[in-house]
This record gives structure tokens, sequence and C-alpha cells, in this order.
């Protein structure tokens, strides 16, 4: 299957969640996502660049937003939902972005779940979560 391009609608992209790569399914009903990378950058001034200053990126993070509404009975808004009172280990999990392209993006995570229920009386209860990573990734890019 040859890889996409163009542009994509954004309910293109699909997220798994699961205690083990291999354990990872969809989570119901989430409606948006948002992405933040963080560059660890060093910065340092040798005599050679006469006062400018020259970087490198020594390391990374990603975490990964995620907003939804509770779906009780899914296995995977359930695995997210059940993580909203555990703490240490108990946190740590596997997750799956498939992009429109077909690349995919694997990761063991810690999760901390932002929202579990509330709102209006006649709204429905929310989920969301931050999936942060935890370790280096493992970037499939579409064949």
């Amino acid at each position: 299957m040859p890889e996409k391009t163009g542009v994509f609608p954004v309910f293109n992209n699909k997220f798994k969640i699961g205690a083990t790569a291999e354990a990872v399914n969809t989570i119901a009903e989430m409606e948006s996502f948002s992405v933040a990378i963080d560059g660890k950058v060093e910065e340092w001034s040798p005599f050679e660049e006469e006062g400018w200053t020259k970087r490198l990126v020594t390391g990374k993070s990603i975490t990964i937003s995620l907003k939804g509404k509770r779906c009780v009975g899914d296995t995977g808004n359930d695995y997210v939902a059940h993580m909203a009172f555990k703490t240490g280990q108990d946190c740590n999990g596997a997750f799956e972005w498939e992009f429109p392209s077909g690349a995919k993006l694997t990761l063991n995570c810690v999760v901390s779940v932002t929202n579990v229920g509330g709102g209006e009386s006649t709204g429905i209860d929310g989920l969301e979560c931050d999936v942060m990573s935890n370790g280096k990734p493992s970037f499939t890019p579409a064949v």
C-alpha cells in the first residue's frame, strides 16, 4: 500500500492505549488532541563564534493531550479512566499513534488523567488525559 499524501481531516489520526504494546486498544469517543514536543537544548558560546551562541538538541519528550467523552465499556476508554486515581508505575502503559499517512509512533508512556467526569446536568461526562513519553519512542515511516 503506497504512502498517502496530501491533506487529511484530523479524524484520520488513530490512537490506541493499553498496558503493553501487544495489548493496545482504540480509545473510543475522543474528540480532539494536541501535541507538545519538548526539546532539551544545550547552549554554549565558544571564542571562535565571537559571541554568537551555538546550540544542540540533546533530548526530547512528547505529550499528547486527548479530550473526549467517557464511554463505559470501551476497553481503551476504560483503561484511561481507571488510571484517574492511580499513582506510580500503575500509571505506566503503551501508546500507539497512527498518522493519516500510515506512519506510526509507538511509545511507552505515563498516563495522567486530567478529567474523568463532570459538566452540566444535560451534558455527557468528559474524559481527558495527557499521554507522556516514558523513554525513547519508536517512529515507523509510512510504507
